[in-house]
């Protein structure tokens, strides 16, 4: 009977949790008049492409924030991905003063909330003349992050020391110990990140519409909220636009998974 519950009660979240995503997914191949003539919760009857084709069309042109957004990410997840292994490997196997002090003093930058930032980060930027550009997009966020630094740094941690000694006993330097042995062994959490990178900054939404304006930079997020402000009649378009904002972030995480529950489960047993 308990176990029965818990089943009910998992079921329920798991609805609660994927109704949005369908019922977002399903509007987006109604019709207009569809959407408006008929209950919400009515599946597309003929299902149709019109709101994709539209969205991509002249009239909307979303071709050019999903390619703004997609460059951002590959910059951001490279970027993210070596500077947080040669940190994290430093705060975890090198030895040099002030190493635990300065860790903490780091992660604690965690505590701090992005609204606090937002603010100086722009003067910064608007001083050097750049705001408005690729690189304002990009800059605060390519030298990786607290959270992924220390991610790292507990998995390093647990590499056998006899491994990286055996490196150096080849003449292996510290870089070619971290591309050679660190990386190899460490993809499952290497994975991890990536994934927990692409989403954040797909998803990255105050930081774009601070930074930028007009449409040259405009990305993903910024792109679906001004179509919903300025075509709030039209739901099936924005529901296309959504829809295909999510797509790209199931697809990343449906080629990962199996990188993402190996690492849950070593990172489990530790």
């Amino acid at each position: 009977m308990r176990t029965a519950g818990t089943y009910l009660l998992l079921a329920l979240g798991a609805v609660a949790t994927l109704a949005p995503f369908l019922l977002s997914v399903a509007t987006a191949f109604k019709s207009p008049r569809q959407f408006a003539s008929e209950p919400v919760l009515t599946p597309p009857d003929p299902p149709t492409l019109s709101n994709f084709a539209e969205l991509f069309g002249e009239r909307y042109d979303f071709v050019a924030p999903t390619a703004v957004t997609a460059q951002v990410v590959v910059v951001i997840l490279v970027g993210q991905l070596v500077f947080s292994v040669f940190a994290a490997y430093a705060f975890a196997r090198l030895s040099f003063p002030g190493r635990d002090a300065l860790f903490w003093l780091y992660l604690a930058t965690l505590m701090v909330p992005q609204v606090v930032t937002i603010i100086p980060l722009y003067a910064v930027f608007a001083d050097l003349g750049i705001r408005n550009t690729f690189w304002a997009l990009v800059l605060p966020y390519v030298f990786g992050s607290p959270y992924g630094i220390f991610l790292l740094r507990e998995y390093f941690k647990g590499i056998p020391g006899d491994l990286l000694d055996a490196a150096k006993l080849d003449g292996a330097g510290t870089l070619r110990t971290i591309w050679h042995v660190v990386v190899p062994v460490s993809r499952p959490i290497l994975a991890t990140l990536a994934i927990i990178t692409v989403v954040t900054h797909w998803n990255n939404f105050l930081w774009p519409l601070v930074i930028t304006s007009g449409r040259q930079w405009q990305v993903l997020t910024v792109a679906t909220s001004a179509l919903q402000s300025q075509y709030n009649s039209n739901w099936t378009i924005v529901m296309a636009a959504t829809t295909i904002a999510i797509l790209p972030l199931m697809i990343v995480f449906l080629a990962f998974q199996r990188h993402v529950v190996r690492s849950i489960t070593i990172t489990g047993f530790r």
